[in-house]
């Protein structure tokens, strides 16, 4: 069964959203797409609160996903956020074993 990975990011400062926005666009997003070999990658923030940034990395086992978690990779993208945000920002990580998809 599939797996993403998900990154839900607090980015609590409104004068901070537009750089943070393009960071990880310009940045952020496309090095851990590369870094983790994930299938595909997208991002958005949320309706409900804008303070909240979502980024999502598919895969196609559970197995790549939980591999991520403690990789050397993952530590140098969290070292890079950290360097550019420190504490501005506040994230947490999720690993989703995919249960069901339906096409449309």
């Amino acid at each position: 069964m599939s797996g993403v990975f998900m990154v839900r990011a607090v980015v609590a400062d409104p004068s901070d959203r537009k750089k943070f926005d393009q960071w990880y666009q310009d940045e952020h997003l496309p090095d851990a797409l590369k870094a983790f070999g994930a299938k595909g990658a997208w991002r958005g923030w949320s309706e409900v609160d804008p303070s909240v940034h979502y980024a999502v990395y598919e895969f196609d086992t559970i197995e790549q996903v939980r591999a991520i978690s403690g990789s050397g990779e993952l530590k140098a993208l969290v070292a890079e956020f950290d360097r550019v945000w420190g504490k501005k920002v506040v994230r947490a990580r999720d690993e989703v074993k995919v249960g069901q998809r339906i096409a449309a």
